[in-house]
């Protein structure tokens, strides 16, 4: 199944992430903070399409452990782990086609976000 396989790749990247770049580098805050907002989009919509789980809240707990950040950056990448759940969260109360759609558009979307973190800023 597709959205599987790109599943795993995000979820074998996310945590790979991190380590290596610098706290400071605008270039490096970008991209992650757009991952954060996009783990809690998927987070919504896929608790909302049936998967009755924390995985994606864990995976982003798994991302500010490995990123240990001062605590405004903490606040920021929560900021934006919660502005990607409530802007779904306002538009979908129920699973429908255009929320499945979207879940498949985030998860490569996160998936090209990390692969690219890992590849610029990783060891």
């Amino acid at each position: 199944m597709r959205r599987g396989s790109v599943r795993t790749g995000l979820l074998a990247v996310i945590v790979m992430a991190t380590p290596a770049a610098q706290a400071n580098d605008a270039s490096y805050e970008k991209p992650l903070l757009q991952l954060a907002e996009v783990i809690g989009s998927v987070h919504y919509l896929r608790n909302l399409c049936g998967e009755k789980s924390g995985a994606w809240r864990e995976k982003m707990e798994a991302l500010l452990e490995t990123e240990t950040p001062t605590p405004d950056r903490r606040e920021k990448l929560i900021a934006s782990f919660n502005h990607g759940y409530r802007s779904f969260a306002g538009t979908y109360e129920k699973c429908t086609a255009q929320a499945l759609a979207a879940i498949d558009r985030y998860m490569e979307e996160g998936s090209r976000l990390s692969e690219e973190i890992v590849q610029r800023y990783g060891n």
